[in-house]
């Protein structure tokens, strides 16, 4: 082997172990840098892998941004965008609770405290009647049965009260497809849960589509829950909140999907309806594929996002709802997140944005 050939050996082994000790690892590895673990990503990042958007594995963003601490909550509680997991009881692997095994399907991976603590700010939950009790429960018509029930629904409602209590200045809020028949069946679970110190009142809501309190007035008065119910008769009964009196909400599932196109589910008063002030987008497939979700919740995401803002009479969406809600290709719904609350709160692209536009100011 002549001089030159050991040269170019020598070369090359070198660059290669400057690649070694140069790639990122131990919690240096910033979004989309490839990885081995979740111990090489940075804070706020997890190593996923979506083969639909890249090869191998890299880090995503695992948490939202807090809008409150990285800004402030004192504009009204309708200025602001939540992340919003849709059926976030529905939990790979949660237990049995009738001892038949489950066959149904699932629109999560995280428990209910994982997903609060990882920035969801708006749970949809389906409230039924089952076992002389409320259950979260997937099913048909109406009815759950022991082979669609996920648990008994003040389990779920107990995480929410720990929440609340260990984050003060945290709001909640719970929009519920709500099949439950029971004479005050909803009222019961909740005081039974210990949340209705936090419940933030009907009569508190605003008519015909004006602002609501400012969030550092929720905080301060205790009132963090926010709970809307699908049957209309339970604002007048229970005091618990009909959904579309207070916010309009684009069609779910497949139909929701369609690139160009943002239009109002049914029950839902149409999406450029003023007199409410609140704006839900759902973005999710009707059949849950999991492996699909990463793509879903990317750019397709923040691309359906802008369209409904115009089938909304220009106006963002205070919550966007997905499955997996951490499956991306980057940044996913988090991102899309920071991007409505950039939207809302400056008129930019991402929340980030808005500090430097106050700093300048």
């Amino acid at each position: 082997m002549g001089f030159s050939q050991n040269l170019f050996l020598i070369i090359t082994a070198s660059v290669i172990l400057v690649d070694v000790a140069t790639a990122c690892s131990n919690g240096q590895c910033k979004i989309l840098d490839e990885c081995s673990s979740n111990q090489d990503c940075g804070a706020g990042l997890y190593c996923f892998s979506c083969p639909a958007g890249f090869s191998g594995s890299r880090c995503v963003r695992s948490t939202i941004t807090n809008q409150f601490k990285l800004l402030n909550n004192s504009l009204p509680f309708n200025k602001y965008a939540f992340l919003t997991t849709h059926n976030a009881f529905a939990i790979d692997g949660y237990p049995s609770h009738t001892g038949i095994p489950r066959v149904t399907v699932t629109n999560q991976e995280d428990s209910i405290t994982e997903q609060l603590d990882n920035g969801a700010r708006a749970l949809m939950l389906d409230t039924y009647d089952f076992h002389g009790d409320v259950w979260l429960c997937h099913s048909f018509k109406g009815q759950c049965y022991d082979f669609t029930a996920f648990g008994p629904a003040i389990d779920t409602l107990k995480e929410i009260e720990a929440f609340l209590s260990a984050n003060p200045t945290e709001i909640v809020t719970l929009i519920l497809e709500d099949y439950v028949q029971a004479l005050n069946g909803l009222t019961k679970v909740f005081a039974d849960s210990g949340l209705m110190k936090y419940w933030f009142p009907v009569s508190k809501m605003p008519k015909n589509g004006q602002d609501w309190p400012l969030v550092s007035d929720m905080v301060q008065n205790n009132q963090r829950l926010l709970v809307f119910t699908s049957i209309q008769s339970k604002e007048a009964s229970e005091g618990i909140a009909y959904q579309w009196n207070y916010m309009v909400e684009n069609q779910y599932g497949n139909d929701g999907m369609r690139a160009g196109s943002c239009h109002n589910r049914k029950e839902s008063p149409p999406l450029d309806d003023k007199s409410r002030s609140l704006v839900l987008i759902n973005y999710f497939r009707s059949i849950s594929k999991k492996e699909l979700s990463c793509e879903d919740n990317s750019k397709n995401l923040i691309n359906m996002l802008r369209t409904c803002d115009g089938a909304a009479a220009s106006r963002w969406a205070n919550f966007v709802a997905v499955n997996y809600y951490k499956r991306s290709e980057g940044g996913g719904s988090f991102q899309a997140v920071d991007f409505l609350n950039g939207k809302l709160l400056c008129g930019c692209d991402d929340i980030h944005a808005c500090v430097v536009s106050s700093n300048e100011d």
